[in-house]
């Protein structure tokens, strides 16, 4: 299949404006920020979505679809990529990145969503003559059609190497996860096939999304109104969405006195506050803040006991969105850009500190499918 060069239009045929979906644009400009600017979608989307509900573009539901196209095509990549190599006749480094991210959208509602054929082709093709045009748009058409004519089992058996063949290639392929990934965490587990598939798949099942209520600024009694809300299982400030719940609808998030943030998370910052400690208890250091979802939670726990965060982040973007996390705290804090490994601090400045370093991300890779293809 090549892509189609724009051909004149025959005579007497009226010219129809294409159709702007802005679910679809939404997702198509979220890809392309984590293509091109290496973003992560968690924290693309969210402004995205903020901004196109507040211009009335979208509803719930909309944004709820919208998650799902770009999540579910950032999890599906490897396969996805495997399934588009066998439908196009070059390789696909070949095809230009935006149109591979159309294709990549469509390839998904064919083969992740209950989307009907006729409706995820016919809406990937509008999509591709707003943001490609109409000559490109005939290519992604000939590929989809070509795709939906068989289902993901089907694709699999056809595109994935045999198991017993070539094992950690058939995972990748299966699970969309590169090889080095499949190795890494096969070796960690100590061989066997049961517990490295479980993994994998659990890698690309759908987060839940939990919200934080930070002390002094919103309570989890009122997250919990909410009419998809849940209590944490582990977090005293936590409160879980069920599937439907759309953090960009609570009043308190949009206003940033609660915040998107795994359980996880916030019980790291909750070792560090409740670590006993002997001596004075003024100074707290979170070295390594960004993008600030456990400094927010840490300054907010610091102003309950008159002490004071100073949050680091070497690049200054996101020391730039550990600001904006922190922005509205009830007590005093600092933003600094900052390399931890030279810092402008004396030693033994702080009486509690949180180091989150850099670390291959293997662990997060549900919350962010996108870090598995960056190596």
């Amino acid at each position: 299949m090549t892509e189609q060069s724009r051909r004149p239009r025959k005579p007497g045929k009226p010219y129809r404006r294409p159709k702007k979906d802005p679910v679809r644009i939404l997702a198509f400009d979220a890809l392309r920020a984590v293509d091109e600017r290496d973003a992560y979608a968690n924290l693309v989307l969210p402004p995205l979505l903020r901004k196109a509900r507040e211009k009335g573009d979208i509803d719930g539901r909309d944004a709820a679809l919208a998650t799902e196209l770009v999540y579910g095509t950032l999890r599906r990549q490897g396969t996805y990529d495997a399934i588009l190599s066998a439908c196009v006749d070059r390789p696909l480094r070949d095809v230009d990145p935006p149109v591979l991210d159309v294709l990549s959208l469509g390839v998904h509602q064919l083969l992740g969503t209950r989307i009907p054929t006729h409706a995820a082709v016919s809406a990937t093709v509008e999509l591709a003559r707003v943001v490609l045009g109409d000559g490109r748009a005939k290519f992604v058409n000939a590929v989809l059609r070509k795709v939906a004519q068989d289902d993901l089992d089907a694709w699999l058996e056809r595109v994935a190497p045999p198991y017993d063949e070539d094992p950690e290639d058939h995972l990748a392929v299966v699970h969309s996860h590169p090889r080095w990934v499949v190795s890494a965490l096969w070796d960690s587990l100590g061989g066997g096939r049961a517990g490295i598939e479980e993994l994998l798949a659990a890698d690309n099942e759908r987060p839940e999304v939990t919200l934080v209520a930070r002390p002094g600024r919103s309570t989890t009694e009122e997250l919990l109104d909410e009419p998809a809300a849940l209590p944490g299982r582990w977090s005293p400030y936590a409160v879980r969405l069920t599937e439907g719940g759309e953090p960009g609808s609570v009043d308190a998030v949009r206003e940033g006195r609660a915040g998107v943030q795994d359980e996880g998370s916030q019980l790291v910052a909750l070792a560090l506050a409740n670590a006993p400690l002997d001596g004075p208890d003024r100074a707290w250091l979170d070295g390594c803040a960004g993008p600030g979802g456990k400094a927010a939670l840490l300054a907010a726990l610091a102003a309950e006991r008159g002490a004071v965060l100073l949050a680091s982040e070497k690049q200054p973007h996101r020391a730039g969105l550990v600001a904006k996390a922190l922005a509205g705290n009830p007590g005093p804090y600092q933003v600094v850009a900052a390399d931890g490994t030279r810092p402008p601090w004396r030693p033994g400045t702080f009486d509690r500190v949180l180091m989150d370093v850099p670390c291959t991300g293997l662990g997060a890779l549900r919350r962010r499918p996108e870090a598995r293809w960056r190596r």
